[in-house]
């Protein structure tokens, strides 16, 4: 049991949830909005780690190994420790040899389980659509610079491929991948807030207040209020901003913001709604596409 509980702490996706709030945390104390990149110190190698996910087949042959190893032992000791080949109930070297076999067994099976339970493959997939970014006219120098530390942020640490936010139900960003516009195939397709805030998927996310995570998008029928996400998107979060606006935050893996990942979202929707609400934004404003 010990050598399962060990095996799982070093599997490929605790090492890359490991890596993930590493490089969160060095976010958070070296990047400010204005500095524009990460530039946090990089986390350190863990070598067993990645041993480990570089030879998965040898790791899960192992218990195999050794379970066969430790029965040749013990016959081999019976062998030359002139002990009858006969177990005798009466004697201590023949009741530690029935329990050493028990343990070789038990290793045996635990490995066969190994081969034959094998966690399903994720793989990431390349956004289908074209990269943009828009955003709202008129907005202040520190605002735009706070929305797009906020987008490096979550692409540079999470799985995070897509970027949009509503608030007070305006257009304010748009960026990433994004949906392409067959009528012009040069060009995304542009958010249309209103639209948007007529869904269910909207509607009910500002109403919770809460974090709402559609971890495999293609299983979900309000996929079709985000047209403007690549066809493709995997999974979602939308993360209200108060009860004033929305982001929407597309990956491009099935189930991949785990849950750290969560909480770096919940916290950057928290900031980027105190930041927008010292925004006017009682007048429509236009779109710009900044190149």
């Amino acid at each position: 049991m010990e050598a399962g509980i060990l095996f799982r702490l070093v599997t490929p996706a605790n090492l890359l949830r490991r890596r993930f709030t590493a490089r969160r945390r060095s976010t958070m104390a070296s990047l400010s909005p204005q500095q524009g990149g990460y530039r946090g110190p990089k986390p350190k190698r863990e070598w067993v780690a990645d041993w480990v996910s570089k030879n998965d087949d040898l790791v899960r042959s192992l218990p195999i190994y050794v379970g066969g190893v430790s029965i040749l032992a013990v016959l081999f000791n019976r062998t030359v420790s002139d002990i009858a080949p006969v177990a005798d109930a009466s004697s201590s070297q023949s009741r530690a040899d029935l329990v050493a076999l028990g343990l070789a067994v038990t290793s045996i099976l635990n490995g066969l389980v190994w081969l034959s339970i094998r966690p399903k493959y994720i793989a990431v997939v390349n956004p289908d659509g074209v990269e943009c970014r828009r955003m709202s006219n008129h907005l202040p120098d520190s605002v735009v610079s706070e929305l797009l530390w906020a987008w490096e942020s979550l692409s540079d640490v999470t799985c995070c491929r897509s970027l949009v936010v509503i608030y007070d139900g305006i257009f304010i960003l748009q960026i990433g991948f994004a949906e392409r516009n067959y009528a012009n195939g040069s060009e995304s397709i542009v958010v249309d807030a209103e639209i948007l805030m007529q869904g269910s998927l909207y509607s009910g996310a500002v109403r919770s207040g809460t974090q709402s995570y559609l971890a495999n998008l293609s299983l979900y029928p309000g996929k079709s209020e985000l047209p403007f996400l690549p066809s493709n998107t995997q999974a979602v979060i939308l993360q209200p901003l108060g009860d004033r606006g929305l982001a929407v935050v597309g990956g491009d893996t099935i189930r991949g913001f785990t849950t750290s990942d969560q909480a770096w979202i919940t916290l950057i929707g928290e900031k980027l709604d105190a930041t927008l609400a010292k925004v006017s934004c009682e007048t429509p404003l236009t779109v710009q596409q900044k190149s």
